[in-house]
């Protein structure tokens, strides 16, 4: 099976790396910048789980290319997708299948008008992994896993060549066959704690230690929980309790990657996780206030950002 891993980042470059030592055909579909870089230091990964300096195969964005691939795995930030999509439309026949990583669920709709349902897989990962100064992939936690499926939960006969592909590496990748609901589950708790924690600026420790904080939390998955079904979401009657216990169950100074994108003056992908919920809220005419005030306090922070990189 061909895999081609739009972009080598922290995530995309992991998973594939370790599909590329386990000894799959994969390349990797990179910038210029990051294509030199590549060239000549190639791919390195330094994890808990054992570390790879790899040499990968590479192909150039906006360069001419007849290659077809039989899966592309795709995991770039939101605000990133519509440039993603035109960097692998070259590389994407009939037979080729999408597999997106991203958070959140609208990018899905986005992803079916360029490539056509039948061509989509559901898909989400769980990792804690970074690039350091000299580019290579810091990966220092248990966590490492990538879900995937078909949307509508059968077992295809690509899906089982795709599970045969994927099995044996160093990595966790995990088929399901309910993966809508587990990329559902995955959104709502990444908006609770992303909400949470850049409306506080804290941790998620601090923030359940006062009364006031387990209020907010209670609060904000009961606004969640109503737009996401009105959506679709397929989640469980005790969706509410299910997620206050795992946002008490996370580690107390655990941060949202929304947050520390924030402490690093980067581009949040807020729109992606929160207007479009919003948006949802305010077509179905459900009250949000709790999630109103997180999405202006994060359209304030991206104001502020611009006016920054405009003064240089």
């Amino acid at each position: 099976m061909r895999i081609l891993i739009a972009g080598a980042g922290a995530v995309g470059g992991y998973f594939g790396g370790r599909l590329l030592e386990k000894g799959e055909d994969v390349t990797f579909l990179v910038r210029e910048k990051k294509y030199d870089q590549l060239q000549q230091n190639g791919l390195v990964i330094n994890s808990v789980h054992g570390d790879a300096m790899l040499k990968p195969k590479l192909l150039r964005t906006g360069l001419p290319s007849e290659e077809n691939f039989d899966l592309i795995l795709l995991s770039v930030k939101a605000y990133h997708l519509e440039e993603a999509i035109g960097n692998i439309k070259p590389f994407a026949g009939e037979g080729t299948c999408i597999l997106p990583l991203l958070n959140g669920i609208a990018h899905m709709d986005t992803l079916e008008r360029a490539f056509g349902k039948e061509r989509l897989l559901g898909g989400l990962c769980f990792i804690e992994s970074t690039l350091d100064e000299k580019g290579e992939i810091v990966q220092k936690s248990d966590i490492q896993e990538v879900v995937f499926g078909e949307i509508d939960g059968r077992e295809t006969g690509r899906i089982s060549r795709i599970r045969e592909a994927l099995a044996g590496t160093k990595a966790s990748f995990r088929y399901s066959s309910e993966i809508v609901s587990e990329m559902w589950s995955k959104y709502l708790f990444i908006s609770m704690m992303s909400g949470l924690t850049t409306l506080t600026r804290s941790p998620v420790g601090p923030i359940r230690d006062t009364a006031e904080g387990r209020s907010i939390i209670e609060g904000l998955a009961l606004e969640i929980l109503p737009v996401m079904k009105s959506l679709g979401a397929n989640l469980p009657d005790d969706a509410k309790e299910n997620i206050i216990k795992k946002i008490n169950a996370v580690g107390y100074h655990m941060k949202s990657s929304m947050q520390r994108d924030m402490e690093k003056g980067l581009q949040t992908e807020s729109a992606h996780f929160f207007k479009y919920l919003l948006d949802a809220a305010a077509e179905h005419r459900l009250p949000v206030p709790v999630l109103n005030t997180i999405y202006m306090n994060l359209q304030v922070y991206e104001k502020r950002r611009e006016e920054q990189k405009e003064r240089g």
